[in-house]
């Protein structure tokens, strides 16, 4: 029986080498999961009868994340299951004297609590950074029982407390094992590498390249080992080196420095030149390999931006977490990289990530793509008065530049976003960032996106440089009053470093209107026409400001928000350039794609107008090409000029199908139907 248990549980099994080298096994497979709180699950006689058998990765809202509040009940939010849920697994090993055996969870919120046979390894709280729990002393010879328990309830002490956006509990990012002789690089360093590579001065001649190794001796013995490091180029030829030999007490944790010189650098340069050096650290039998872009970051009041000491103009999209409808975001790498990929596509030179860290997949893309990121802790909106909860953010904090330290894409770590109130005091919370992320890291420039207090609130004013998220046109206002305060903030605060963190409009690709009205946003009508024209009017307002260091739309794509009940559908921030099943881009994303995009290209706003109620309408095309060409059911228009990545024409439709055609140089072409159907009956 026990052997048909193994097999039906496709145990990965372990086999053991004399070798102490680091292996790291994924442990996705064969895992069962319960949405119930059932304690004695980590119990081995605990029989798991009714449990889903499922793969990582999982989250338990999967399928009520797009629930929304029912109107009829008078219900003005949604609601999704947060509590906890239970996974186990079997795990046949033969441990080895002189190892480590470590958990990596890549992502669980928001509380997590995990057992080998029956023995508490860890507890973990916050739902966005990889963690690690060392189950050395835990595991047997033969079968081992892993226990974990997520609960994604609301806890007073752990960030976000609240936010536009849902919290999914589970396992949701991968889980593997890490195996590695005692002595090492250290393992829990806030689960990141244990290694910083920073770059210290650069030339034409040569880049000083500090490295930090963090070494971890687990041995009851005092050891010495050599610590080498390598810097390797795109093309893998070594181009610096350094020995240490480093000595260690039994238990010891013992940092290590070293210098080292890359001849000629070549930088990191954004999407002009995204560069990666490669840095591979041998700290005796150990092994880890970590990226490296010699880059430089500063910030001017005036020139905005600067990327090697160039001005370079930082545009872009907020991306919350990836996901897709039915699956959360427990998603694949291919989805991840579908995302960036659409960014890319649309041109963008940075991506703001919010509200929390990402996965590792978003930032090694952006590494490989030239997509310079701002980055941030999940303090949203709200604080709970205490140490707890400023020790839990500060950890989050630690736990956010540890794992993403190396990312040259990485350019500025983000304190927070929105606290609403002053009571309770945010203030402490926010120092608190700020001389952590400077401690870790005093080459990176801190940010915080500040919203609905005064712009001069001194919540505003503990990071290096500031981000407001402003709306104009949208929750009220007009679409000029975004260029008035900003030239009133820049005249007010001359040295002040601001950019603009958030700004769009929602729009529902069921919704069409030619010459669209102001829209009421907590309202079900969300035309397209309008998202349109309000990042037209935003996008002229910004670019003409170049002392704005950055410019963020909200947001990328459609996402589930159990708090929304507007536009076509609740449960939904409908604000994305991009539908959330990644299927449709609205006309708004063709605006930017215009604009931002060396990509050729030319676009036929209102395609999904199809029901044409007006038989003189004006044909609107976006692109980036001098000249496009525009036919009406095969019949010439005529070229028009592009100005300002716009062109337009005046056409009268016939009764019925009209095929509009639009074409630029060679090989551009689009094309769009629309059905004139006549006035509505009555209006």
């Amino acid at each position: 029986m026990k052997h048909i248990a193994r097999l039906l549980l496709a145990l990965a099994v372990i086999f053991a080498t004399p070798a102490l080298a680091r292996e790291q096994i994924s442990l996705n497979d064969n895992w069962l999961f319960i949405r119930a709180d059932v304690p004695e699950a980590k119990n081995a006689d605990y029989r798991a009868e009714s449990w889903q058998a499922i793969t990582l990765p999982h989250t338990f809202n999967a399928g009520d994340a797009n629930q929304g509040g029912d109107t009829s009940r008078g219900e003005k939010e949604g609601v999704y299951y947060r509590g906890p849920g239970w996974y186990r697994r079997q795990l046949e090993i033969t441990p080895v004297a002189g190892q480590r055996y470590v958990l990596q969870f890549d992502g669980a919120a928001l509380v997590t609590d995990a057992w080998v046979n029956g023995k508490s390894v860890g507890h973990h709280e916050g739902g966005y950074a990889a963690f690690r729990f060392d189950i050395t002393d835990a595991l047997r010879a033969g079968d081992n029982l892993i226990t974990v328990r997520v609960d994604n309830t609301r806890v007073p002490q752990v960030a976000p407390l609240t936010g536009d956006f849902n919290v999914f509990g589970g396992l949701y990012r991968t889980v593997s094992l890490i195996t590695t002789g005692d002595v090492h690089v250290d393992l829990m360093d806030h689960g990141g590498s244990g290694v910083y590579m920073t770059t210290k001065a650069i030339s034409a001649q040569k880049a000083e390249i500090g490295a930090r190794i963090l070494l971890k001796n687990d041995s009851a013995q005092a050891a010495k080992i050599a610590v080498k490091t390598r810097i390797l180029d795109a093309d893998g030829k070594v181009v610096a080196a350094a020995k240490t030999m480093a000595s260690l007490t039994a238990g010891q944790a013992l940092p290590v420095e070293q210098a080292l010189t890359v001849r000629r650098p070549h930088l990191w340069a954004g999407r002009k030149d995204a560069y990666l050096y490669k840095v591979v650290v041998e700290a005796g039998s150990d092994r880890v390999t970590v990226p490296l872009g010699i880059r430089t970051v500063t910030i001017d009041p005036d020139k905005g931006f600067l990327l090697n000491g160039q001005p370079y103009r930082i545009y872009g999209a907020n991306m919350q977490q990836p996901g897709r409808k039915g699956k959360g975001t427990a998603v694949s790498d291919a989805e991840i990289d579908e995302d960036m990929q659409i960014m890319d596509d649309m041109g963008v030179t940075a991506l703001r990530l919010a509200h929390m860290q990402h996965p590792q997949r978003v930032y090694d893309d952006a590494d490989h793509m030239g997509i310079l990121l701002t980055t941030e802790v999940p303090l949203v909106d709200a604080i709970t008065a205490g140490s707890a909860f400023q020790d839990n953010a500060v950890e989050q904090m630690r736990e956010l530049i540890a794992q993403n330290y190396n990312h040259p894409s990485v350019a500025l770590w983000g304190l927070g976003n929105e606290i609403r109130s002053t009571v309770p005091d945010a203030n402490p919370v926010l120092a608190a960032l700020q001389t952590t992320a400077k401690a870790m890291d005093p080459t990176r420039p801190t940010v915080y996106a500040h919203c609905c207090l005064a712009d001069d609130d001194a919540i505003a004013g503990h990071s290096d440089v500031i981000s407001y998220n402003r709306y104009f046109g949208w929750y009220g206002d007009t679409f000029a009053d975004m260029g008035k305060w900003a030239d009133a903030l820049h005249a007010k605060y001359p040295k002040r470093i601001f950019g603009v963190s958030e700004y769009g409009a929602g729009a529902s690709i069921r919704h069409q209107e030619d010459a669209p009205k102001a829209v009421v946003p907590q309202a079900f009508w969300h035309p397209e026409q309008y998202q349109a024209l309000y990042h037209e009017a935003n996008w002229r307002e910004l670019k003409a400001r170049p002392y704005l260091w950055s410019e963020f739309i909200w947001v990328a794509f459609d996402f589930p928000s159990f708090r929304r009940n507007e536009g076509d559908r609740p449960a939904i921030n409908d604000k994305g350039l991009v539908t959330e099943d990644r299927q449709t881009k609205k006309d708004a994303y063709y605006w930017y794609q215009a604009n931002w995009s060396d990509r050729l290209m030319v676009h036929i706003t209102s395609p999904r107008d199809i029901h044409k109620r007006i038989r003189h309408v004006k044909a609107k095309v976006y692109s980036n090409m001098d000249e496009v060409r525009l036919s009406l059911n095969g019949q010439a228009l005529g070229a028009q000029k592009v100005v300002d990545h716009i062109a337009t024409w005046e056409v009268d439709l016939r009764d019925g199908e009209n095929v509009v055609e639009a074409f630029a140089g060679k090989d551009l072409h689009d094309r769009v139907v629309w059905n004139y159907e006549g006035p509505i009956e009555g209006k």
